[in-house]
């Protein structure tokens, strides 16, 4: 009884918290998702207007699948570029790991908006990118434009991923006993046979939640599009922010957002398939 009730108190402040931040404007935005248009209560009509709207727009569908694939390149890219990452601080950084793994999280802890403008400068036309090209002798003329499309979209929240990626993949490949892998050996297994045999579908938990850990948040994302995308690279996340600050529909707001909320709980279900997330916290 003492332990429950010391339970109770511990979790208490954070139950009010979630309900007063999280849950209470969620019934507010569920409210506004069926309004007419007006912001405020007393003049609102309750109908499924909106949602009918939504639904018989074909951009709205358009820009939030293109936004979904924009996610998982984004996802698949970190992914590929973190394993090698993690590899490297689970099997052959030794008692360097923890500053290695230090220098990777650094430039998280720097604003996000400063490192998305350094890539922006980097990138641009007179950035330092371009100019050791032309010093190299390429015209600049001789390849597509590095900013304001998808591809500079991608590059940007790579980047910003990668850290975050790295994390659960190096927790999956550092629970792996090594054993496993000596048995391998002995039984003549080469280390590429032995990666993919062992280490790689012993990691995959990992993988898989390294994946999601970038594809569900990069599938909302509205700075980073605003910033590097321009015209070609607008995601389903600026269309939203559109809705609620510039035309002033927040019940149009609220049905996209509640559209990528159930897409995102959908991929979440998808996770929970093939991954138990409590495996994640272990060590």
């Amino acid at each position: 009884m003492k332990k429950q009730h010391r339970t109770l108190v511990l979790m208490t402040p954070s139950v009010f918290w979630l309900l007063a931040f999280f849950l209470l404007p969620m019934v507010i935005m569920a409210v506004f998702s069926f309004g007419s248009g007006e912001l405020k209560f007393a003049d609102m009509r309750f109908s499924l207007d909106t949602y009918q709207k939504f639904a018989e727009t074909s951009a709205f569908w358009r820009l939030l699948g293109r936004s979904t694939l924009v996610a998982v390149y984004t996802a698949l890219l970190s992914v590929l570029l973190a394993y090698p990452v993690a590899y490297l601080l689970a099997f052959y950084a030794g008692q360097h790991r923890g500053m290695l793994l230090t220098l990777i999280v650094i430039p998280s802890w720097i604003s996000f908006l400063l490192r998305v403008l350094a890539i922006k400068i980097l990138l641009g036309s007179n950035g330092p990118f371009v100019n050791m090209m032309e010093s190299l002798g390429f015209a600049a003329s001789s390849w597509p434009p590095l900013l304001y499309n998808r591809t500079a979209v991608i590059m940007t929240l790579v980047y910003t991923w990668i850290p975050f990626a790295a994390l659960p993949i190096f927790s999956a490949l550092e629970r792996i006993e090594k054993p496993l892998l000596e048995a391998s050996a002995d039984l003549g297994a080469a280390p590429w046979r032995a990666f993919l045999r062992v280490t790689l579908p012993l990691s995959l938990p990992g993988v898989i939640a390294a994946f999601f850990f970038v594809f569900i948040p990069t599938l909302g994302e509205w700075v980073t599009p605003a910033l590097m995308g321009g015209t070609n690279g607008i995601m389903y996340g600026n269309l939203i922010q559109d809705q609620f600050v510039r035309a002033l529909n927040w019940p149009m707001g609220a049905v996209m957002s509640f559209v990528m909320m159930v897409l995102v709980i959908l991929f979440l279900f998808v996770l929970t398939r093939f991954i138990k997330l409590s495996e994640l916290l272990e060590g």
